[in-house]
């Protein structure tokens, strides 16, 4: 990887950025704080959390997903939501009223951990910092995996691969693709030929 954005040589995996992305403001982490053991005890891990003001109530944005699979249906967004509610209504976490809203990260998701940008290795993604380098913030490209606790790019036009570090990323997402709908429609069909399989298993019993 010849070409760099920058960034010191060598840097350890910035584990005290773990949720920078995931929260944006203190108030977002110290609610991150609060659930992510609750997520984590129903089996759902939180992608990014915002608490955002509207005009007559303030609105809880929350992300998440089963982590043996990405994926979060209905059910699981209920699932969630009525288990953070519990917890936000007994620890008065939030200061007036509030509306809640617990959904999946969709399709061209956010990516907000270090371990999501090897996840989606392959896939084109756009990542934007928190300073200048190479002369910009925002960068575009092809994620190949991660280096020394940097995020790897190949960008169109370059023939090195472009390293960033994490902790410079304050915004990263997937680009709506071809790739990805594939990605997405493989996943889609493998999930139903696990499910008829566990019927048909089912019916064999009965």
């Amino acid at each position: 990887m010849a070409h760099s954005s920058g960034g010191p040589p060598g840097a350890p995996l910035l584990f005290w950025l773990k949720g920078i992305m995931r929260a944006k403001t203190q108030e977002d982490r110290q609610l991150l704080e609060l659930l992510d053991p609750v997520a984590e005890s129903v089996s759902y891990a939180i992608v990014r959390l915002r608490l955002m003001s509207g005009k007559e109530r303030r609105r809880l944005q929350v992300m998440a997903e089963r982590p043996s699979d990405g994926e979060m249906g209905i059910d699981d967004c209920t699932r969630l939501s009525r288990a953070i509610s519990e917890v936000l209504e007994q620890a008065d976490a939030i200061k007036g009223d509030f509306v809640m809203e617990v959904s999946s990260p969709g399709i061209d998701r956010p990516l907000t951990r270090l371990e999501d940008f090897e996840t989606y290795v392959g896939l084109e993604a756009r990542l934007e910092l928190d300073r200048m380098a190479d002369g910009r913030k925002r960068f575009k490209g092809v994620l190949a995996g991660l280096e020394d606790g940097a995020v790897a790019i190949d960008e169109d036009g370059r023939e090195d691969t472009t390293l960033i570090p994490y902790s410079w990323i304050v915004e990263a997402k997937l680009v709506l693709s071809d790739a990805l709908m594939k990605r997405g429609a493989d996943a889609r069909a493998a999930r139903i030929d696990t499910d008829n399989t566990d019927n048909t298993d089912d019916n064999e019993e009965d």
